[in-house]
């Protein structure tokens, strides 16, 4: 590695950054450049997708429109692979057009080699759905 090179940490943590900027636009085909063949997206409530289409596709059913407000990254350096992990808050508008913020979430990213080969997303969009409706306690 040359002084000009970031780390692989730093390298893998800016491939995770550019990823979520593009999955907002969105541009899953953009997206898609930064993911192995094969990567698997494992979505909240145990939902797996193959590609950030099908992502996108997903949101646009859950969410009028959603963007993350990306509040830090944890960089975890092991073997020859990093975890990153995207920790912040969805700000966007339900289906209905209502305006929400404030939504936690926690994104985990397997990258090797400078690729994304793992992607893991959790947050507070099916507590907050329930709440509306007057289904939590």
């Amino acid at each position: 590695m040359s002084a000009n090179e970031p780390n692989p940490a730093e390298r893998d943590a800016a491939i995770v950054t550019a990823y979520l900027e593009a999955s907002m636009v969105p541009d899953p085909e953009g997206a898609a450049r930064y993911m192995a063949p094969g990567t698997s997206i494992v979505f909240t409530g145990g939902r797996v997708f193959g590609h950030p289409s099908e992502v996108t596709a997903f949101n646009a059913g859950r969410y009028a429109w959603v963007k993350k407000r990306m509040e830090r990254l944890d960089v975890v350096p092991g073997g020859d692979v990093t975890t990153v992990y995207s920790l912040g808050t969805l700000y966007g508008a339900w289906p209905d057009g209502t305006a929400f913020e404030g939504n936690r979430y926690v994104d985990r990213f397997t990258v090797r080699d400078g690729l994304i080969v793992a992607m893991e997303v959790w947050n507070d969009s099916a507590e907050r759905l329930l709440d509306r409706h007057g289904l939590m306690g």
